[in-house]
This record gives C-alpha cells, sequence and structure tokens, in this order.
C-alpha cells in the first residue's frame, strides 16, 4: 500500500503544473496586458473567445495525436511542456517584441495548445495506470490526481500577489516558477509514458473516436459531463460580478475563490474513499445534491452575507471535489473495459468540457445586458435579481438536470 502511494505522488505533481496554465491565466494574463502594455478590455475579450473557440475545436485533434503518437508519447509529452514553459514566459517575462494584442494571442495560444494536449495524454494514460492499482485504481488515481490539479490551481491563483510583496517583477517570477515546477514535474513522471501496444500502420481519425462513440454508457457519460460542467461554467463567468454587485464586496473576490478551490482540493480524497465505500454514483449524487443545496441557497442573498456565501463556496467547492474526482474515473474507468483509443475518447471528454465554458461565455453576459445589468454602477433590484437567478438558479436547473440523468444510468459498480 505504500510503494503504491509513493508511486502516485508524481501524478498529483503533473496535475498541479498543467493546472497552473488553466483557469489562473485566465484571471492574470488581461489583467497584466492592461496595466502594463494599455491593451483595451474588449479587445482582449475579443481576442479569448477567438482562442477559447480555437481551443475547443483542436481538442478532437489532439485526442487523434495523442493516440496516434502513442509510441512517441514520451517525446511528445517533453515537447509539450517546453511548449507551456516557453510560452508562459514569453507571455508575462518578455516585453511584446511585436504588437502587444497580437503577442498576447500567439503566446496563450500556444500555451492553450500544450495545456489541452497534455491534459488529454495525462487522463488516457492514467486508465493505463489506474488498471495496475486494483478495483478501486481509478478513484484511487483520480484522488491523488484531482488534488494535485485544485492546489495547482489555487497557488497559482495567489502566486503573482504574494510575489508582488517580494519582487518588483512579480509575473517574471511566476513564470520563472512555473517553469521550474514544469521541469519538475516531467522528470518525475518521465517514466510514466508506457507507449503500450501500437498499430501497424496509423488509424483513421473515426476508428479511433468510434469505440467511445458507439457505447452507449460512454455516450451517457459524456452528455452527464456536458451537463454537469455547465453550472461551473456558469458560476466562473458570473463569479465576479455576483460578488462585487449582488454582495457588494469588491475585494473579496480572491479569498473567496481561494477557499472554493482549497476546500475542492481537500474535499478529492474523501469522495475518493466514498466511491469506494458508497459506490461512485451514490456518491456523485450526493455531491451534486450537496451543489444543488448551495445554489439555491445563493438565490436569496444580498448585499453584506459575505458570511454566507463563505460557506456556500467551501461547501460548493467540496462538491466540485466530487465531479472532478468520481465523473472522470467513471469516464476512465469504462474506457478501460473498451480498449484502444483512450486519447481519442479523452480529446473527446475535453472538448465537451470546455464547450461548456464557451457557451456560457456566449450567452450569459449578453443575457445579462439585456436585464439592465451594468458592472461596477448602481443597479436596480430587477438587474441584480435576474443576476442571481443566472449565477445561482439557473446552475441548479442544470445540476438538476445532471442528477436525474445520472440517476436514471446503469453504472456498473465494478469494471466488467
Amino acid at each position: 500500500m505504500n510503494s503504491t502511494r509513493v508511486r502516485l505522488w508524481p501524478w498529483s505533481l503533473f496535475a498541479a503544473m498543467i493546472a497552473a496554465a488553466g483557469l489562473p491565466i485566465y484571471i492574470h494574463a488581461p489583467k497584466f496586458y492592461v496595466d502594463s502594455y494599455g491593451v483595451s478590455l474588449a479587445a482582449l475579450g475579443g481576442t479569448l473567445a477567438l482562442l477559447r473557440l480555437i481551443d475547443v475545436v483542436q481538442d478532437p485533434l489532439l485526442g487523434w495525436l495523442a493516440e496516434t503518437g502513442r509510441r512517441h508519447r514520451g517525446q511528445w509529452v517533453a515537447i509539450a511542456v517546453a511548449v507551456m514553459a516557453v510560452s508562459m514566459y514569453g507571455l508575462f517575462a518578455v516585453p511584446p517584441p511585436i504588437a502587444p494584442l497580437l503577442w498576447f494571442a500567439i503566446t496563450l495560444a500556444l500555451l492553450f495548445s500544450g495545456f489541452s494536449f497534455l491534459t488529454i495524454v495525462f487522463y488516457a494514460q492514467g486508465v493505463d495506470r489506474a488498471a495496475q492499482l486494483g478495483p478501486s485504481g481509478h478513484f484511487r488515481l483520480a484522488a491523488w490526481r484531482e488534488s494535485g490539479s485544485l492546489i495547482g490551481v489555487s497557488l497559482a491563483a495567489v502566486a503573482p500577489v504574494a510575489l508582488g510583496a517580494a519582487m518588483d517583477k512579480p509575473f517574471t517570477g511566476f513564470a520563472l516558477g512555473f517553469a521550474a515546477l514544469a521541469i519538475l514535474a516531467a522528470v518525475a513522471m518521465r517514466g510514466a509514458w508506457q507507449a503500450g501496444p501500437v498499430a501497424a500502420a496509423a488509424p483513421e481519425a473515426g476508428s479511433l473516436f468510434r469505440p467511445v462513440l458507439a457505447d452507449p454508457l460512454a455516450r451517457r457519460l459524456l452528455l452527464i459531463a456536458l451537463l454537469n460542467a455547465a453550472p461551473v461554467a456558469v458560476t466562473s463567468t458570473l463569479f465576479l460580478f455576483y460578488v462585487e454587485s449582488r454582495l457588494a464586496a469588491p475585494g473579496w473576490e480572491g479569498p473567496l475563490l481561494l477557499l472554493f478551490f482549497l476546500c475542492a482540493a481537500a474535499s478529492a480524497p474523501g469522495w475518493g474513499w466514498a466511491a469506494g465505500r458508497f459506490g461512485p454514483k451514490q456518491s456523485l449524487m450526493a455531491a451534486m445534491l450537496l451543489a444543488m443545496v448551495t445554489f439555491l441557497w445563493a438565490t436569496g442573498l444580498g448585499e453584506g452575507d459575505v458570511v454566507a456565501f463563505a460557506v456556500i463556496c467551501a461547501a460548493s467547492g467540496a462538491a466540485l471535489g466530487a465531479d472532478l474526482t468520481l465523473l472522470p474515473a467513471l469516464f476512465a474507468r469504462r474506457l478501460a473495459t473498451l480498449g484502444r483509443g483512450e486519447g481519442a475518447a479523452f480529446g473527446l471528454w475535453s472538448f465537451v468540457s470546455k464547450l461548456s465554458l464557451a457557451l456560457a461565455a456566449a450567452t450569459l453576459l449578453p443575457a445579462l445586458s439585456l436585464a439592465g445589468f451594468t458592472p461596477g454602477a448602481a443597479n436596480t433590484s430587477q438587474a441584480l435579481m435576474a443576476l442571481s437567478l443566472l449565477y445561482a438558479a439557473l446552475p441548479c436547473a442544470l445540476k438538476l438536470l445532471a442528477f436525474c440523468l445520472l440517476a436514471v444510468t446503469r453504472i456498473p459498480e465494478v469494471a466488467t
């Protein structure tokens, strides 16, 4: 048991490295380019929307690449890690040698591509690794992986602020720190990228995606993932507006966001244990119920309810720990029964997850504007109620759909 636990720590470290280049970049990069180079917020928003569209569309292609390149997967991973480290340094530490907006777009495109490829390969390789850990291997590995991922997000979200108190160029320090973490994580995982069986000829893309799309349970899990990711996409898009305008608590966004992610990270091992004790489906449904209760509570909050919202952040963060731990593990366990194609399948999984974010960004902000809401200004009670309904009631409804779909889905408790 102890030796197995020691062998799993590199998965936590690698997950932390990948996660540090995800959501925190959406938090830090736009403000950094506005403050440092005077790029307009509107231009940055349009560029990010375009990059997000590219990022979503390319995931199935990256999944195909991850699967056809199994023989050289270790080399592909090393290249992707290097691309991420260099792109992060270019984004934050190199004065733009061309127009700042274009430099922003190029470096972020490379960073997101490396991030997406590594995420797909990392989860696909986990299918093989978890099979070596026994019947509950997928949930044990998921607990280590997602704990590391959430810790990486939390640390990266606050690192530039913490470094700002110690150095003149905190973002340069952040980029260098990420490069060091990337090297350390790549070295720790260097022996994990087994090539696996290699086809005599490169398979066609359709043949790689066919097993997962032809399997009813795998398709159902993809649909549940889409519905289950939608509430997080909604709340992520509207979180800053909700704290600033509905709670009237500007300045509390960072601490509340950190509390949310830390509670998600702390809960992940517990959800892994619960899956082994009570079953993954039952545990995931319990987490969904917890999320729905917290969303309903948030609907009724108003100005000054920061303490209540902190409790909501802690509870919803704990529920997110189950989403990130159990649902991918169920999908991975199903893939293990289907054979080859894990890379392509997780390309679809990544596509589905990011599609929720893209749809949320494309619909929620225009809807909020139509309701008469103006960021940073005094808003009517009707506009604030619209914000509460979109931020809390809509996620509750979406989570309820995912809950009902999971409830009627037959999921074997033991892989067959």
